[in-house]
């Protein structure tokens, strides 16, 4: 039995937990007004060539091109994320303390092409996993009343995980697109979905969200 057949079964024995306590069994549901974001999809972590970058995220960038024609249509705020290029950065998370994760150039921090930012986007360069810490974006979410958070991107058990949890203490409903997030590591990946599915955000398929995209009038 390999890793991920384990975890499979670590997992069943958990949700028959659950199951048995009656717990965790709630959903968030999708709003009125969503937003979608992607999360730190940028070179240092979707080129394989950086040290803390990864070909698994080439699946997660088909699906997130397909939530962006479909969010685009339907004129919805569209929020990007990525991490300030600074030689000598003032903060240090702990990606720091890896010794070679941080050797980037500037093109580690600029959003891949696949899934590339217009210039009416909005950008949020952050210093923490969450996408709300430290920033602005709670303030914009308000301002386009949005209620409800799409969330792609990466890392799954990182920035993902840190977004989604945020957006529930602020009252969004935070949505994750499984096949639009992704790790580098398939265990924590998997796992994660499994977990934050059980207390912090919904997790759809590709499939949800694009009928639910779809039903959504477009914005004026």
């Amino acid at each position: 039995m390999n890793s991920l057949e384990c975890l499979k079964v670590a997992m069943a024995e958990v949700e028959a937990y659950y199951q048995k306590r009656g717990i965790f069994k709630g959903k968030f549901g999708f709003g009125v007004k969503p937003a979608l974001i992607v999360i730190d999809m940028a070179y240092g972590w979707t080129d394989d060539a950086y040290a803390g970058g990864s070909a698994r995220l080439d699946g997660a960038i088909q699906a997130i091109q397909e939530l962006l024609a479909l969010a685009r249509g339907k004129r919805l705020p569209i929020i990007y994320t990525t991490s300030p290029f600074e030689d000598k950065p003032q903060f240090k998370s702990a990606a720091d303390y890896s010794p070679n994760f941080r050797k980037w150039d500037r093109r580690a921090c600029e959003i891949d092409e696949r899934v590339e930012r217009r210039a009416d986007e909005y950008l949020v360069i952050k210093e923490h996993a969450s996408a709300f810490a430290g920033t602005a974006l709670v303030g914009h979410l308000i301002e386009q009343r949005v209620d409800t958070l799409l969330i792609t991107g990466c890392s799954t058990s990182a920035c993902v995980r840190a977004t989604a949890t945020d957006a529930k203490v602020l009252h969004l409903k935070p949505v994750i697109i499984r096949e639009a997030v992704e790790d580098r590591s398939a265990i924590a990946h998997e796992w994660t979905l499994f977990d934050i599915q059980a207390r912090f955000a919904d997790v759809v398929t590709l499939a949800e969200a694009k009928t639910y995209l779809s039903q959504i009038e477009v914005q004026g």
